[in-house]
């Protein structure tokens, strides 16, 4: 389980608190400082001036009014400034990280009054030390405020930009898996066409009724063949250029994949289990494509290893494994923003009703297994698209 993240407003009190305990131990030295011990006035305004920082995250600049009040009535009393000095700082630092920079200055200009009054109240003899200190200290604050804000800014709009191209790289992945869908659903659609207009012209036993029924599907997939083919000339509208598409492959032409891997300084095993079967062509592309993509990742960064492809044929499910022996121990060996990558083995997955687990193994390597239901049936039941260690 990931740790629990404190919550802001339990770590803004803690923080407060042990502030306000500080300012109280500080406080008994006033007397060895020359200044007059606290009375109960006094530490109320020292609370003021210290516990209102655990509402800082909410509400930046009451927060520093009602700190910088409480410190400026402490010191027009007559107390030690310096005890009231640790709420304010923190109060401006504040302001800057979350506020423009203009109400920082402004926040950094009462700190160095409220700075310069306690050095006139206090007949400091040396004033220009006190205009210093008032001019160092809240320039600081305000600039290292300012960063911390610029830094938020700049994360924040990084996960922005993370999360747009992750959605636009699903996008793209399912539309190329739609492109690839459109000729299995076609293969199947001309299938139909042909055998119904076939069966239109020789079934002979009710020849009027089953005439006009088999007219009706021939028809009919004719229409949703059009619609076919119009579904896939928008989908290549989006590049026009786009060369013509080789044949779909299929686990026939595993081997002719495992030659160029091998080609590529690979060495790949392949291992069957189970009688092979043709499958339905939708499956075998998704088994095919996840093959592809979990060997270029081992060709890419396994660096020296050993990859080997097992196929096991079950009775209603097909399970594909791919796994190496090299430094495959990273996961983001796994390249989620471009191409196939781990974005196409999720969708393509969850588009069957399969499962897929992606991730190093215990003794080494990387492993990529995948299990897709054969048969229609199992996949209309579903499952969990995708788990990932």
């Amino acid at each position: 389980m990931r740790p629990r993240t404190p919550r802001p407003l339990v770590v803004d009190t803690l923080i407060a608190v042990a502030m306000a305990v500080v300012a109280v131990l500080l406080a008994q030295e006033s007397r060895s400082q020359g200044w007059p011990e606290l009375d109960a006035r006094a530490y109320v305004l020292v609370a003021l001036a210290h516990l209102p920082v655990a509402l800082r995250g909410r509400r930046p600049v009451v927060v520093f009014a009602v700190v910088e009040t409480a410190a400026t009535g402490y010191i027009t009393l007559g107390y030690w400034p310096v005890v009231c000095t640790f709420g304010a700082m923190l109060a401006l630092y504040t302001v800057a990280s979350v506020r423009s920079l203009r109400t920082a200055l402004a926040c950094a200009g009462c700190t160095g009054a409220v700075w310069v009054y306690a050095g006139v109240v206090s007949h400091t003899p040396s004033m220009a030390s006190v205009l210093g200190q008032a001019l160092l200290y809240s320039s600081v604050l305000v600039w290292f405020g300012h960063l911390a804000r610029r830094s938020a800014e700049l994360t924040r709009r990084l996960r922005a930009e993370q999360a747009e191209r992750a959605r636009r790289a699903v996008a793209e992945e399912r539309g190329r898996i739609a492109r690839e869908l459109h000729d299995v659903v076609a293969h199947h659609m001309s299938v139909i066409s042909v055998q119904a207009g076939l069966a239109r012209f020789v079934f002979d036993s009710n020849p009027g009724t089953a005439r006009g029924a088999l007219g009706t599907i021939a028809d009919t997939s004719g229409e949703a063949l059009e619609e076919l083919r119009r579904m896939l000339q928008v989908l290549r509208e989006e590049d026009p250029e786009a060369p013509e598409r080789a044949p779909m492959p299929t686990l026939a032409r595993l081997g002719d994949l495992l030659d160029r891997v091998r080609a590529g300084g690979l060495p790949v095993d392949l291992a069957v289990e189970g009688t092979a079967r043709p499958l339905p062509p939708g499956v075998e592309l998704c088994a095919y494509r996840v093959v592809q993509e979990a060997l270029t990742n081992a060709l890419k960064h396994a660096g020296p290893a050993r990859a080997r492809v097992e196929l096991r044929y079950g009775a209603h499910e097909l399970t594909v494994r791919v796994t190496d022996d090299g430094e495959g121990a990273d996961p983001a060996r796994v390249p989620k923003g471009s191409g196939h990558g781990l974005i196409g083995m999720r969708e393509r997955a969850k588009l069957y009703g399969g499962t897929i687990v992606v991730g190093p193994r215990s003794e080494g390597g990387y492993e990529v297994r995948l299990t897709l239901p054969t048969s229609a049936a199992d996949r209309g039941r579903g499952g969990m698209p995708e788990t990932e260690r």
